[in-house]
C-alpha cells in the first residue's frame, strides 16, 4: 500500500514542478467594471488544468460552480501533462488554463494568443534530509542534493539560491530521473539531502519516519531577492475571452481568489474535493500537504512584479526555460 500510494503520486507530480506555510490570497483585480458587483451576467467558461498543486487552489470553486454558485460557470478539465493543457489553450478548447510559470512563458514565445491573469501557486520545493545536518543554506557546501529535473526549475530555482548565498560551487547536484529514485536513494542512506516538491513530500515523510523537511526553497528565494518569487503554477486566459468577456474574467478572478481563501482555511473539506477531482491520489496526504503547497491568488501589478523577476532569473541562468527571450509587457494581465 505505502509503494502504490508513492506510484500514484508520482504519475501526478511529473508536470507540475515545477514552500513554505500557509499562502497568502490578494485580492483580485476589479478593472473598475461590473464584475466585482452583483448583476454581472455569467458565461461558461472552459478551465483546463494539471493534476498537483496547480489546480488544488481552485477546488472551492469548481464545486461552487456545479451547485450554482458563482457569476460564471466552469468546466474543468484535468490534464497529466502541461503540452496537454498548451494544446487546449492554443487550439482554443481552454478558455483559461492553469501552467507552469517557465511553460506559459515559453508557450507565449511560441504562439501568443493568451495573457497571465493571476499566480495561483508559489514555490512547492523542499529540500528534505535524513538526518540533522542542515540548518541553514549555508550547511549545504560540500555536500551533495540529489533530484529530479535537470535542465528545468527545480536545477534553476536550486542553483539560484545557491549562486545567491555563493555557494553554488561548492554543492554537488546529482539528478536522477524520477522522484521515487531521490527518496529510494535517502531511505536507503545512498543519499541524505534531495530536493522534492509538494504533495511528494508529504508523502515521502509518511513513508520514512527519519526524513524532515530541512529548507523551503521559496522562503530561501525571499531572503535573497524581494522583488519577485519563486513561482510554480500562473493562470492565464485566451485574449479573445479577456477582450470580449473583461468583466466575467474579473468576476473569475475575484472567485478564484475566495476559492484559494478557502481551500488555505479548510483543508480538510478541501481535500475531500481534491481526491474525488482526481487532483491528488488521496484526501488525507492533500490535507497534510496544503499548508505546505504556497496557494495563492496573485494579481494586478503585484503579480507582474513576481512572475517577471522570476522569469528574468530563470532567463538568466538558460534563455530556453523561458523560450528564449523574456515575455513583453502584453503577456501580463494587470487590470489596469
Amino acid at each position: 500500500m505505502k509503494k502504490a500510494l508513492i506510484f500514484d503520486l508520482i504519475a501526478v507530480l511529473i508536470l507540475s514542478f515545477c514552500a513554505c506555510s500557509g499562502g497568502e490570497t490578494k485580492p483580485a483585480a476589479s478593472n473598475g467594471s461590473a464584475a466585482s458587483t452583483p448583476g454581472t451576467e455569467g458565461i461558461s467558461l472552459n478551465v483546463f488544468s494539471l493534476k498537483g498543486p496547480t489546480s488544488m487552489g481552485l477546488v472551492m470553486l469548481l464545486e461552487d460552480s456545479q451547485n450554482g454558485k458563482t457569476v460564471n460557470s466552469y468546466q474543468s478539465t484535468l490534464c497529466t501533462a502541461a503540452d496537454e493543457v498548451s494544446a487546449a489553450l492554443v487550439n482554443g478548447d481552454a478558455d483559461i488554463a492553469l501552467l507552469p510559470a517557465n511553460v506559459a512563458a515559453s508557450l507565449y514565445d511560441k504562439a501568443g494568443g493568451f495573457s497571465v491573469v493571476g499566480i495561483n501557486t508559489l514555490g512547492v520545493l523542499y529540500v528534505v534530509e535524513n538526518g540533522q545536518t542542515v540548518q541553514s543554506i549555508d550547511d549545504l557546501a560540500g555536500k551533495t542534493v540529489v533530484l529530479t529535473g535537470k535542465g528545468t526549475t527545480p536545477e534553476y530555482a536550486l542553483r539560484y539560491v545557491l549562486a545567491a548565498n555563493g555557494i553554488e560551487n561548492q554543492v554537488t547536484l546529482e539528478f536522477k530521473s524520477e522522484a521515487q529514485e531521490v527518496v529510494s536513494a535517502m531511505g536507503e542512506n545512498v543519499a541524505n539531502i534531495g530536493l522534492l516538491p509538494q504533495p511528494f513530500v508529504t508523502a515521502a515523510l509518511s513513508q520514512n519516519e527519519n526524513l524532515r523537511i530541512a529548507l523551503s526553497l521559496q522562503d530561501e528565494w525571499r531572503m535573497t531577492d524581494t522583488d519577485s518569487s519563486l513561482v510554480t503554477g500562473v493562470t492565464v486566459v485566451r485574449n479573445e475571452v479577456l477582450q470580449q468577456h473583461p468583466a466575467q474574467i474579473a468576476a473569475f478572478l475575484k472567485e478564484a481568489a475566495a476559492s484559494v481563501k478557502q481551500v488555505n482555511e479548510h483543508p480538510e473539506a478541501a481535500a475531500s474535493l481534491i481526491e474525488s477531482l482526481g487532483i491528488v491520489a488521496k484526501a488525507p496526504l492533500a490535507e497534510k500537504a496544503i499548508p505546505f503547497c504556497n496557494l495563492v491568488c496573485i494579481t494586478g501589478p503585484e503579480m507582474k512584479t513576481q512572475l517577471s523577476g522570476y522569469l528574468k532569473t530563470l532567463f538568466e541562468q538558460n534563455p530556453k526555460a523561458v523560450g528564449e527571450r523574456m515575455p513583453d509587457d502584453a503577456f501580463y494581465y494587470t487590470g489596469e
